[in-house]
């Protein structure tokens, strides 16, 4: 590399590549670029993290969450035995206590198996799509991603009859028009659709309400991200997001609290929030439409409402 500690940055890169490469916002859809692709996606959140955070400060905070936990399990314990049969209850309920730190992180374990497993899907498609790309049969060879299998079989075997290219431009033309519509948050099997308001006494007159799923509250100024790829943050700021998946958790070690349009108890951005300890409230509606960069504002995980108190001067 041409700069001091090159090497050693590019060796860590193409080791943690080597792991979690498959991995890209939205990965889900195996026709989403991978990290291992295009690595200067993560080049903003990097650089984020080298500007807003110390060296060794992510091990600091993980010590510093450990320990806060473990004297939350004892005030916790502490309650439980001074009930009725509390001896038996507090024993119960450390082993349930212990099981689930060591066992919870296992729920990921079958999406990091699917990711790979599509990444593989995804460089056998892509090998073919070459093929087709060198003969001019398709424009790019991302463009296979809008036929079907059978149809890139049929395309290889040579019994596909239709214009492929006129094909793959019709169903780009779907796909923007598709991508301008809002769907629904919820929608009934009978294609029933249920609208609602959501109300919160208790937050302030004209904040936006959503979901609480961490708790705490933080005040920051806002930087909303809609792609990874925008993901520069200062130290401090308030993450607004559409959504979060394990695509974006780079960006969680320089955020002071997270919302986001889309989400629930247990979706991805609620669950990191909790390990990180920031304050999170999500389903707030138009989120990233409503809060501009620069804002000021606070950010109630308890109460689960987001209130902009002042533009950013």
């Amino acid at each position: 590399m041409g700069m001091e500690g090159g090497d050693v940055f590019k060796a860590k890169l193409d080791q943690f590549m080597e792991r979690f490469g498959m991995r890209a916002p939205g990965e889900i859809d195996i026709t989403r670029v991978r990290w291992k692709e295009a690595p200067t996606m993560l080049v903003p959140s990097i650089l984020s993290h080298i500007r807003s955070n110390a060296p060794n400060e992510h091990r600091e905070k993980f010590k510093q969450g450990e320990q806060e936990a473990n004297e939350a399990i004892q005030v916790l314990l502490a309650r439980v035995k001074a009930t009725r049969g509390g001896l038996r209850k507090a024993k119960k309920l450390s082993r349930l206590i212990t099981l689930y730190r060591n066992t919870v992180g296992i729920r990921e374990l079958p999406k990091y198996i699917i990711i790979r497993y599509f990444d593989i899907y995804r460089e056998a498609i892509l090998e073919e799509a070459n093929i087709l790309f060198e003969k001019g049969i398709i424009e790019n060879k991302e463009d296979v991603f809008y036929l079907t299998l059978d149809e890139l079989v049929a395309l290889l075997e040579k019994r596909f009859t239709d214009d492929v290219k006129e094909l793959i431009h019709s169903r780009k033309g779907l796909e923007m028009q598709y991508r301008k519509l809002t769907p629904p948050r919820v929608m009934t099997s009978d294609g029933e659709i249920f609208t609602a308001e959501r109300s919160n006494e208790q937050a302030p007159p004209v904040a936006l309400i959503g979901i609480p799923v961490s708790a705490g509250i933080a005040e920051g100024y806002v930087k909303v991200v809609r792609r990874l790829e925008e993901g520069s943050l200062n130290k401090g700021d308030i993450l607004v997001a559409p959504y979060t998946d394990p695509g974006w958790t780079p960006l969680f070690h320089s955020a002071k609290a997270l919302v986001t349009e889309i989400g629930g108890m247990m979706t991805h951005g609620s669950v990191v929030a909790r390990e990180y300890g920031i304050p999170a409230v999500v389903g707030v509606e138009n989120a990233t439409k409503i809060l501009k960069d620069g804002q000021y504002v606070r950010v109630d995980g308890t109460k689960g409402y987001v209130q902009i108190l002042d533009e950013k001067n």
